[in-house]
């Protein structure tokens, strides 16, 4: 089986980092609270060079804030749009974006919840238990317009769900009881000075 799937299509070799991130310039990851999180994405509607360029900035801070996905309110942008590099359970990575990306919803007879740990770039520190289907398939766009189809499971299907619920304003900490969005809290507080000095470390090394 290939090691490596990118835009869902079996790749025989890939660099460790997406080429995109070469051309890209890194941006300010939000974090939970800022408005840009918590209300659904605006549909891209244009496609074209500027909307390639976001995705270049949004490979490299991703890269940056070692993340396995990245959704473009993340970096303040109002657009449905996230990138990832992330692996399935059993080793294989997946790499890409998807444009306007809908989760194909699945019936309670075929669906299997797993709990596992979570955690967010926008939520610096914190890693929670959170229930997701074992499977995941979302339907979108590349960013030239051209139809695509993502299909995951496991840690990726957690991905691309984590990620759609992003471009829909939801949080990881929306699926939480409100003492476990306190102790994830506690965790951001706990921890937020050290992942941001983490990032600022690789963002010498990555962009030098």
């Amino acid at each position: 089986m290939p090691r490596v799937f990118v835009q869902g299509s079996p790749m025989d070799h890939y660099p460790r980092h997406a080429p995109e991130a070469r051309r890209g310039s890194v941006r300010r990851i939000t974090e939970t609270g800022e408005e840009v999180l918590h209300k659904p994405c605006r549909d891209v509607t244009e496609f074209g060079p500027d909307l390639a360029a976001l995705v270049d900035d949004m490979f490299l801070t991703m890269y940056i804030a070692e993340g396995a996905g990245l959704a473009a309110n993340q970096v303040g942008v109002d657009l449905r749009l996230f990138v990832y590099d992330c692996p399935d359970d059993d080793g294989v990575r997946h790499v890409g974006h998807i444009v306007n990306p809908v989760l194909e919803p699945q019936g309670p007879a075929g669906r299997r919840l797993l709990d596992d740990s979570e955690g967010c770039l926008s939520v610096p520190g914190a890693v929670m238990e959170v229930a997701r289907p074992d499977r995941a398939t979302v339907h979108g766009l590349d960013k030239d317009g051209n139809p695509l189809t993502l299909e995951g499971a496991g840690y990726f299907a957690r991905c691309l769900a984590h990620e759609t619920d992003h471009v829909n304003g939801r949080l990881y900490l929306d699926r939480l009881t409100a003492r476990q969005r306190k102790e994830a809290m506690r965790q951001v507080a706990a921890r937020r000075d050290e992942v941001h000095a983490r990032r600022a470390a690789n963002t010498e090394a990555l962009t030098a």
